[in-house]
């Protein structure tokens, strides 16, 4: 984290705070200890408050899980959907193995905590997952998924693991992780077409 600015180490420690502690319990003043910033900067690079703060947080957010992808696709030998989406549950039961459960997906947080109060932080989320999204379904369809699915599988991919991550952090186990990537491998390998290569 040293080698980016105190804005970009800003950035990423609210989104590191909102993922462990909510929107609401991230205070600015955590946010600048964490990322070893002075207090001061805070209204020097967020004139917005909080709330722009926030926003940026959860923008990184989705940008990270995008650029995922391609790492998570370059793991595998032969890319298939299955693969993709095993890789992308992954990471969270290789976290919550490693480091325990505190952690969840700071866009999903953000969302649960100011879909409904503050109109910027619910539009920033919504990008977020746009963000994410759009790479997943372009991988879908470079593995030869048909275009008119691929957004809506990458949507079902996405929300089957944010889904599992919030089991996960309740139950104190990877149970729901490990399913969802079981139970829906096979079924996002059928959607590829048969004649990818012909």
């Amino acid at each position: 984290m040293s080698e980016r600015g105190p804005r970009e180490r800003m950035v990423f420690s609210a989104a590191q705070l909102i993922r462990r502690d909510g929107v609401a319990s991230t205070g600015m003043r955590e946010v600048a200890a964490h990322a070893d910033a002075p207090r001061g900067s805070l209204q020097h690079y967020f004139p917005g408050g909080k709330e722009q703060l926030v926003n940026e947080a959860v923008g990184w957010a989705g940008r990270y899980a995008g650029k995922r992808v391609a790492r998570f696709l370059a793991a595998l030998d032969e890319p298939t959907p299955s693969g993709l989406f095993a890789e992308m549950v992954r990471q969270w039961t290789d976290e919550y193995e490693t480091a325990g459960f505190a952690g969840g997906c700071p866009v999903a947080a953000a969302t649960v905590d100011c879909a409904q109060s503050t109109v910027s932080t619910r539009e920033a989320a919504a990008a977020a997952f746009t963000a994410w999204t759009g790479p997943v379904a372009g991988a879908l369809v470079d593995m030869g998924v048909p275009e008119e699915r691929a957004a809506a599988l990458a949507t079902l991919m996405i929300s089957a693991l944010e889904g599992a991550i919030l089991m996960a952090r309740a139950e104190q186990d990877v149970r729901a992780l490990t399913t969802v990537a079981r139970e829906l491998g096979p079924i996002l390998d059928v959607a590829v077409r048969k004649d990818k290569d012909a």
